[in-house]
Parts: C-alpha cells; structure tokens; sequence
C-alpha cells in the first residue's frame, strides 16, 4: 500500500486520527447500516473520493455546507469529507418549518447544501431562500434537480485530497443547532479546539475514561451505535467517540425500542448513548429484559434531564453499565458520570442517582446568581456557568446573542442548577422553563418535580409547563404518559405531589396522555404540549 506523506504526517485533526485506524486491518468493519458494511479501507476510500466531489463542485476551505441528513452511513462519510477539506460543517435541524430553516441556511453562509432525499424538497426550497444561492447536492437522485454527490464521487479519486490548510486558531469549523425546544435554533459555532479535546478524553490516560463521555475503547473490538441523530449535537458527539477509537460505528436510521433492542443484540454493541425517553422506551420494551444484551458495557445518557428512579431501573436491567454526560450544542462537554463512579459513590449517597457528576478535564463550572458576576455557595441554586475548551466561540453571525451569553469566556448555559462540597454537579430547570407561582411568586422548578412524578406507578413519562395564571401569573400543569394497563387518578396524583414537594408544586391540571411528544432528536417537545394544551386547550375538560 502506498501511501502519500501528508496522510503519514503527525496527525493534526481528530480526521487524521481517524485515518490513523483506518490504515491499520484494513478488512476490519468500520461503518455498518442494515445490510450496508463498510470496512476500513472502503470507508478511507470513499471518504476521499466524496472530498474530491465537493472540491469539483467549486468548494474551498472554509466554505460553508449545510447537512440536511438522516442517519446513514453516507451522512458520516460526508460530514468527515467536509471537514477534510476545510470546509465548515453546518448542521441543519429537522424541526423548524420552511421559513426558519431557510433562515439558518442564510445565516450559516453556506456555499452548499447536502441532503437525504427525503428531505430534498425542504433542502431545495431553503436554498433557493437563500441570496448566497447554495448549490443543492443530494446522496442519491432526487426529483428537485440537486447534483447526485455519490454519483459524482464514484467518478473522482480514492487518493487524500491535498493542499488542505489547518483550520485557524479561531476559525468556526463546526456549527450546531441548539435543541429548539422553548424557542428559536442558534448556531453555536466551535472551533477545532473541540476536536483537539474530544481526542485528548479518548486516547489520554485512563482516568479520562471514567467522565463518561469516553468509556475505555478496544480498537478493532468495540462496537458503537449511533441512535441519536447524527446531525444532533449526541449524534456527533457519539460518531467521533467511535471513531478516533477506532472501534466500529454502527447506525441506528430511526429508533424505535423494539428495532433498537434487535440491533443492540445481533451487533453485539459494546457501547452507546441515548437521551432518557430512549432510554425509557427501552426500559418499557416487553423483550428489555436482564441479561438480553450480554455484550453491552456502556450507555451514556444525556442530551436532557434523566430521572433517577428509571437510572436505577436501568442499573437494574443492564448492570453497571450506565453513565450520565451533561453538555450542549454551546459546550458539547460539561460535566459526566462514569459508570465505575456512578455505581459505587451512589450506593454510598444515594442523592448522586440526581446529580449529572463532576466536570471533565480541563472544565470550569461555576453556579453564577441572576446578575452573572459572582459565583455562589455551595449547594445555592444559580445558572450554570462554564469555562473550557468545549465551550463555543459563539453563536454564529449572532454578536447580540454571542454577548448575551458569553462574558470572559464563562458560558451563561441557561441550565439552573447547584454544586455540592464533592463538586458534583445538580440541574434542577431550564432559566426559561421555572414555573414562577404562589402569592410570594416562588420558583417551581419542573425537573425536580418531573423527577418526583416518575417515581409514581403507571407513570411512563412526564412533562410539567407553567401556564397563564391571573392570579398568581402561572400555574403548574402535568402530563403524564401513561402504561398500556395503568389506572391513574388525577387528584391521587395531586395529592402525591402536594405530600411530598408542598401547595407550590400542586398541579393546576394533570392530562393523561399514551405518549409525550418529542423533538426530531428524542427529547420531550414542550413547545408542542404548550401548542397543544395551552391557550383555548386549558379551558378543556
């Protein structure tokens, strides 16, 4: 095999890791979907001749592409092709309508737009929004006209790509989109640094593999499924935990338990990550049972708030395997939980099965009160704020949101939470999702009572909104996804709540529901519950 100097030189980005494995045992897996198995030397092949197709499209480094994908093997091949170019890699989220998602495509400046065909007419209509007139490129044919980039890519060289310039200092090579779920997507936009961190937690000494975010990988054994999406901030985050490992990626195209639970099995997936209504779909499954999945050795979970009653029940049905990450589309790594750790200090203070563990190497958290400038005491609840190489370097082309939420590189997250004396780190709400209630106007704080109501028999899920009050400007309202067989009353439920977190957390109204609506990336979709059932809705029955 020959090889060129520049893919033999000391590796400069977390693509030149990857590369690194994918030189070695070349007839080991490296990508599966379904049917579709790529080995290592197939998957560095088409890697490149997919950079060569956007280079013959007219791309150049530090060009923006937008990448409207489903999960499929392509969808990672093409993500890594972008940034081996120098190429910034824009995620466009599934969630907003037509005019916001164009909005995002004019914002990002993206030179290029790659779509699933699924998605292709929305992809088109956005582009064609757009005054910078991205070309529209889809993995596949579709009937919008966009340019077939796997057909083009078939034609092009299966040779590394060169005279690709590393990305500045400060250079935005990487551009999410928060979750949506109480307003308007940002871009937060990351430079390589992101990388350089995310390569350091996997490969260094072994005591970063117990934060959580990177269990200790066997290259060429371990086996990683993607479950989440991968044009999400977990996504992404779980496909480069695979591999610059060096371990196997496999692609989940949609959960849903009972498929999850077969490729689980039949892939013998070592690890994985989920946000909790995944997590407690599986849990729900009638074949989810102890001992089904032999090969599994970790979950992370993260991505949302987790309850700790279903933690331990999933403790229970999977053994020590679990463990908590905590992070954002603004700072991908935050605080984590190994499940080493997770395991042993919660049995000797049970508190911990609430708390999303301590900060990762290299990370700063402070709790800051409502004016942002000090912190404060131990265990006194403020925003959470935080300092590190996973924070973004702001929101892109958005200055007055960039200043709103960045001061001396401390990060306002918008998560209100508070440390105890270990440094262990609680989330008790969302700023913008308090409910403020009672004649003194107290704070409800939703996870906390989320968290109590999952703890109630028959309860699947549950979700808690602050609705129009006149006299006391909001009040609690709660919705409950129910088990099949599950008979509950919803004063009992009341009651529950009342006896346990006191008058302030008494739900005004508690709707029963099969299931919670949830976002494209798995979290419970509180602006739909507050579309639906708010408004004319609350006057219902």
């Amino acid at each position: 095999m020959i090889v060129n100097a520049q893919e033999t030189a000391e590796p400069r980005t977390y693509v030149d890791h990857i590369l690194e494995h994918w030189h070695k045992d070349e007839d080991a897996e490296a990508l599966v979907q379904g049917a579709q198995r790529l080995t290592r030397g197939e998957a560095r092949r088409r890697l490149f001749s997919l950079g060569h197709a956007l280079r013959r499209i007219g791309l150049v480094p530090g060009d923006g592409v937008g990448l409207f994908l489903a999960n499929r093997v392509d969808s990672v091949l093409v993500q890594l092709a972008v940034h081996l170019i120098g190429c910034r890699v824009v995620f466009l989220p599934p969630e907003p309508g037509p005019g916001e998602l164009a909005a995002l495509v004019e914002q990002s400046r993206a030179r290029a737009v790659v779509t699933d065909p699924l998605f292709a007419a929305r992809a088109a209509d956005a582009a064609g929004r757009s005054v910078h007139a991205p070309v529209l490129l889809s993995l596949g044919p579709c009937a919008q006209g966009g340019t077939d980039l796997l057909a083009l890519a078939a034609e092009c060289p299966e040779e590394r790509p060169d005279d690709v310039p590393a990305p500045g200092a400060d250079e935005a090579v990487t551009v999410l989109y928060t979750g949506g779920t109480l307003g308007r997507p940002k871009l937060a936009a990351h430079s390589h640094r992101l990388y350089d961190a995310f390569v350091d937690l996997a490969q260094d000494d072994p005591e970063h593999s117990r934060t959580g975010f990177f269990p200790t990988m066997t290259p060429g054994a371990d086996r990683v499924l993607a479950a989440t999406l991968l044009t999400h901030a977990s996504g992404h985050l779980t496909s480069i935990q695979a591999l610059v490992t060096g371990s196997a990626l496999v692609v989940l195209p949609e959960f849903e338990a009972g498929a999850a639970l077969t490729v689980l099995r039949e892939e013998r997936i070592t690890a994985t990550m989920f946000v909790p209504p995944m997590l407690y779909a599986l849990l729900d499954h009638p074949e989810c049972e102890p001992g089904t999945l032999p090969a599994l050795r970790r979950i992370v979970v993260g991505g949302a708030a987790s309850s700790p009653s279903r933690l331990q029940q999933a403790v229970e049905v999977f053994g020590p395997v679990l463990s908590q990450g905590y992070g954002q589309s603004e700072a991908l790594g935050i605080a984590a939980f190994g499940a080493e750790d997770l395991a042993s200090q919660a049995a000797r203070r049970p508190e911990l099965w609430g708390s999303c563990g301590r900060a990762i190497s290299d990370t700063e958290i402070e709790i800051r009160g409502e004016d942002g400038a000090a912190a404060l005491p131990v265990r006194q609840v403020g925003e959470v704020c935080v300092r590190g190489e996973t924070v973004m370097l702001g929101y892109y082309e958005d200055p007055e949101r960039t200043a709103a939420a960045l001061h001396d590189g401390w990060l306002r997250t918008g998560d209100v939470g508070y440390l105890d004396a270990e440094g262990y780190l609680y989330l008790v709400d969302r700023v913008k999702d308090i409910i403020v209630t009672g004649s003194t106007s107290d704070n409800v704080y939703s996870r906390v009572l989320e968290d109590f109501l999952l703890t109630l028999p028959g309860v699947r899920n549950a979700a808690a909104l602050g609705v129009p009050d006149e006299d006391y400007g909001e009040a609690v309202q709660i919705f409950l996804a129910t088990a099949e067989d599950a008979h509950i009353d919803p004063d009992a439920v009341g009651a529950a709540v009342t006896a346990e977190l006191g008058d302030l957390y008494t739900p005004r109204r508690t709707i029963l529901l099969d299931r919670l609506p949830t976002t494209k990336v798995g979290k419970v979709d509180k602006k739909a519950l507050r579309a639906a059932w708010t408004g004319a809705a609350l006057d219902a029955p």
